[in-house]
C-alpha cells in the first residue's frame, strides 16, 4: 500500500506562488500516473493536473498556463508549482496516485490512493 504525504501548502496573497510536493512510499512510483486535486467546503473534490508515468500531463482549464506538475522519480515525489494564484484557488490539495500502473492522464483519474491534504489559501 502507497502512502502519500503532501507539503507547501500556506497562506499566500493573490498573484504569488506556491509549490506544493507530494512524497509517496510503498510501492514503485514510477509506474504511477500522479494527480493532484483540489477540493472546498461544499463542493467535489476536482483534478487540476496529473502526470502519467511517461511524463505526459494534463490540467484543469481553470489552472492551465498557471499551474505546472512535475514528478522526480529519484525522489518518489510529485511536485505543483502554482504561480499567479487566485482567491478561487482557495482549498485543500490532495495527492494522489493511479489505481493501476502505466495509466496515462487526461480525462478521468482513477484514483488508487490519497494524500492526507494541505491548506492553500489566496488572499485578495
Amino acid at each position: 500500500q502507497v502512502q502519500l504525504v503532501e507539503s507547501g501548502g500556506r497562506l499566500v496573497q493573490a498573484g504569488g506562488s506556491l509549490r506544493l510536493s507530494c512524497e509517496a512510499s510503498g510501492r514503485s512510483f514510477s509506474s504511477y500516473a500522479m494527480g493532484w486535486f483540489r477540493q472546498t467546503p461544499g463542493k467535489e473534490r476536482e483534478n487540476v493536473a496529473g502526470i502519467s508515468w511517461g511524463a505526459g500531463t494534463h490540467y484543469a482549464d481553470s489552472v492551465k498556463g498557471r499551474f505546472t506538475i512535475s514528478r522526480d522519480n529519484a525522489k518518489n515525489t510529485v511536485y505543483l508549482q502554482m504561480n499567479s494564484l487566485k482567491p478561487e484557488d482557495t482549498a485543500v490539495y490532495y495527492c494522489a496516485q493511479a489505481r493501476r500502473p502505466w495509466t496515462v492522464v487526461g480525462g478521468t483519474f482513477d484514483v488508487g490512493s490519497w494524500g492526507q491534504g494541505t491548506q492553500v489559501t489566496v488572499s485578495s
